[in-house]
């Protein structure tokens, strides 16, 4: 541990498995006090288990980021455990790589409700308690399907393309109270995430990725670090694209 995340307090949503996993593990190695939320209860309360096993700081708390009430009670759980909010990594999501034509008005607005709503109220009810800590980092998970068109996911990519804007107009507002956000795009990780993509829809993207893999939960998780970190001190509004140059082309 090298302590670049000492003395802060990182509320993560979506934080069971994958990178959202992944970056509550290495914020913690990290010195900060992590809040893991997410509605798979019994696998984030084991990577609490793990954090805690290696001599870390974390807690789980029930998130389902559609409902606000939820939003609420993680943030006050959160400041009630570890005294304020320093860090939101607002990742939960959920994937479909279905075209206009074949997405139901019933999977559009559940598509939206996650992944749009979900991190609208992340911001909504984590940056008071942030100005009340005098300042913080927000990092809103995109993807590279937030930047660049795909021939499906028609939802999907419509929210991660408003998380990137809702991340700049966020961004300039709240500068003066010292709060930076930022977005995160990761292009192909190799998470839980991807179980629902047919394999030679992953195949024919790793053609299409210069460094001809995919990445890793622990990739994201290192540039999460640097913008949770005061290292970036000087970064909001900003994208950064994990996505092994995929979107260079």
């Amino acid at each position: 541990m090298s302590g670049r995340m000492t003395g802060k307090v990182a509320l993560i949503s979506g934080g069971a498995r994958g990178q959202g996993a992944a970056v509550g593990r290495l914020l913690a190695r990290e010195g900060a006090d992590v809040v893991l939320g997410d509605v798979r209860d019994s696998e984030g309360q084991e990577v609490v288990r793990e954090i805690a096993a290696a001599g870390g700081s974390a807690m789980y708390v029930h998130l389902d980021v559609r409902k606000e009430t939820d939003w609420q009670s993680a943030v006050e759980v959160t400041v009630s455990r570890f005294g304020k909010v320093n860090v939101l990594y607002n990742n939960a999501g959920i994937l479909s790589l279905d075209g206009v034509l074949e997405t139901s008005l019933e999977a559009w607005n559940e598509i939206v409700s996650v992944n749009q709503t979900g991190v609208f109220l992340g911001l909504k009810h984590t940056i008071p308690a942030m100005i009340k800590a005098g300042g913080g980092s927000i990092i809103n998970v995109s993807s590279i399907l937030g930047l660049v068109g795909f021939g499906g996911g028609s939802a999907y990519q419509s929210t991660k393309g408003a998380i990137r804007i809702l991340t700049k107009q966020t961004a300039v507002q709240f500068a003066s109270q010292n709060i930076r956000i930022n977005s995160i795009h990761p292009g192909m990780i190799s998470t839980p995430f991807l179980d629902t993509v047919a394999p030679e829809v992953l195949q024919s993207v790793r053609q299409m990725t210069p460094m001809g893999r995919e990445g890793t939960a622990e990739e994201v998780a290192n540039c999460a670090l640097f913008l949770a970190s005061d290292e970036s001190s000087f970064v909001t509004g900003a994208e950064l694209v994990v996505d092994g140059g995929y979107t260079t082309q």
